[in-house]
């Protein structure tokens, strides 16, 4: 079954078009969003389970130039 997540993202400033761009190329990333609030972008991540998806973003995404700080919400139903 497949594990879907939600990742709230905290770049530094002036960085988030750039993350965004980078986000956007990166396998397993479906939807990447620049919103406004506390978080600067909102993108729905996707694997064939928690390992996956844990390696994508602890391995992947917490590498990218800019992120600051993201926070993993795995969702539950869909």
């Amino acid at each position: 079954m497949t594990t879907k997540a939600y990742l709230l993202i905290e770049t530094a400033v002036g960085k988030t078009r750039d993350v965004a761009t980078t986000l956007t190329g990166l396998p397993g990333i479906a939807t990447v969003d620049v919103v406004t609030g506390p978080y600067d972008i909102i993108a729905v991540v996707s694997g064939e389970d928690m390992t996956v998806v844990g390696d994508l973003v602890t391995g992947h995404i917490h590498t990218v130039t800019g992120v600051v700080r993201t926070v993993t919400c795995v969702a539950v139903t869909s």
